[in-house]
């Protein structure tokens, strides 16, 4: 049988790499390569662990524009790329590529969009998917045959999420977490949800009424706070739910393929990062890492 699909998000693991490990891990140019060498190793102990029949590494707009039209705030409090880390991201594909792993960008949608995508083209084609990612909205993919791989601080280790464990966070499916989102907000993204509507509330309203919508058609039957929420930032609440739905991308299921060890052994190596170069070509199989 087949192993599972695995999909990365490419800019949350490198991300996450870069402000996990010392930028004075640097390559044969002396600027940094620990956003690199941090992502490589992640995404290497899941391919060792899990053995999955390819890797698609997905990357895309940081705001994709229609979400900024929407609400021009979102994401408007994220820093600029640390000027360390922006070289990196221009390497990352040649890097992925040389190790085997399909490169995928969603254009003008965000890497989690194309996350999205796959895993679901990879359950309609009858497999499984595993999606890499460091972001919680990837938490409405979680189905029984597909996991969220959720990292946790830096890139040390993760967290399965799948459907029952979304449940226990939110108190709500997998279907909802869009709803969630608007209604409870997302710091991270810039969005502020409803007024006076926390993670209780949020979860609480739509166990009861089953939707975002379906909230707001019987506002009048809330508690006065709630009400006039639901009621005088409706179409806000809407664009909201927009946003934190993950688009549909139009893919195939990327063919199967291995890990090239010895591939990524030559590109590490011309990157300078000699002990990875030495680890790939000492492994001689994926499983060995």
């Amino acid at each position: 049988m087949p192993g599972p699909l695995l999909a990365v998000d490419a800019p949350s693991v490198l991300y996450r790499a870069f402000f996990a490990l010392p930028d004075s891990i640097v390559g044969t140019d002396g600027t940094p390569v620990n956003a690199l060498l941090g992502a490589v190793n992640a995404i290497l102990r899941i391919v060792a662990d899990r053995g999955p029949r390819a890797v698609v590494v997905c990357s895309g707009a940081e705001a994709a524009l229609y979400r900024k039209a929407l609400y021009p705030p979102y994401h408007g409090d994220r820093p600029p790329v640390p000027h360390g880390l922006a070289p990196q991201l221009a390497r990352a594909d040649a890097l992925f590529g040389a190790l085997g792993w399909t490169c995928a960008d969603a254009g003008e949608l965000e890497a989690d969009d194309l996350l999205h995508a796959y895993a679901a083209a990879e359950v309609a084609a009858g497999g499984s998917a595993l999606l890499m990612t460091g972001d919680r909205d990837l938490f409405q993919c979680a189905a029984p045959a597909v996991t969220v791989l959720y990292l946790k601080t830096g890139v040390r280790g993760f967290e399965e999420v799948g459907p029952a464990e979304v449940e226990r966070r939110y108190g709500i499916p997998p279907a909802l977490v869009p709803d969630f989102i608007a209604l409870r907000g997302d710091p991270s993204d810039g969005l502020p949800g409803a007024r006076g509507i926390g993670e209780k509330t949020a979860a609480e309203l739509l166990r009861r009424h089953g939707s975002l919508e379906a909230a707001i058609a019987a506002a009048e039957g809330e508690k006065p706070r709630i009400a006039g929420a639901l009621r005088e930032q409706a179409e806000e609440l809407r664009g909201f739910l927009d946003i934190a739905t993950l688009r549909d991308v139009a893919v195939a299921p990327p063919p199967d393929g291995p890990t090239d060890l010895e591939g990524g052994a030559a590109a590490a190596e011309a990157l300078g990062m000699r002990r990875l170069a030495e680890r790939l070509r000492a492994a001689g199989d994926v499983s060995r890492l």
